[in-house]
């Protein structure tokens, strides 16, 4: 049996994190909950997640600066962000990209849709992450490092 992907949602608003949290399938991945961005920074350096869905606008330290933090980080850099937002703006969006998100989802949101987006961010990763460990494979036994 393979382990189950970890996702960390982040949100404010309990109902979001419940909604999102019940309509991800629980027998592919294990879900962890936040409701602001210092928890969300503690628990990644904690957990190291595989993927985070992110709301932009909370108290304190907001989505967009928790993003930025994340991917200056080379220890979680590489975690892809979905940013989950009622910030619906094209100069929002370009933010969130700018900031490093892999994906941007306007809130009122489709759970379906967000379970597919989710699925297709972390089948990427793990292709690339593929590809990475298959490059550096071959490279050793090129006898080039």
């Amino acid at each position: 049996m393979s382990k189950k992907d970890r996702i960390l949602i982040v949100d404010d608003d309990p109902d979001i994190r419940e909604l999102l949290s019940q309509s991800l399938n629980s027998d592919l991945f294990e879900i962890a909950l936040a409701e602001n961005g210092e928890e969300t920074l503690r628990m990644v350096g904690q957990q190291k997640p595989d993927l985070i869905i992110l709301d932009i606008m909370m108290p304190g330290i907001d989505g967009l600066e928790v993003c930025r933090r994340l991917k200056e980080n080379p220890a979680t850099s590489n975690i892809p962000v979905l940013m989950l937002t009622a910030k619906s703006g094209v100069g929002d969006k370009i933010e969130g990209f700018v900031t490093g998100a892999e994906e941007y989802i306007t809130k009122p949101f489709d759970p379906m849709n967000v379970e597919a987006r989710v699925a297709t961010i972390l089948r990427r990763v793990k292709r690339e992450r593929a590809k990475f460990q298959t490059g550096v494979q071959s490279t050793k036994k090129d006898g080039v490092v």
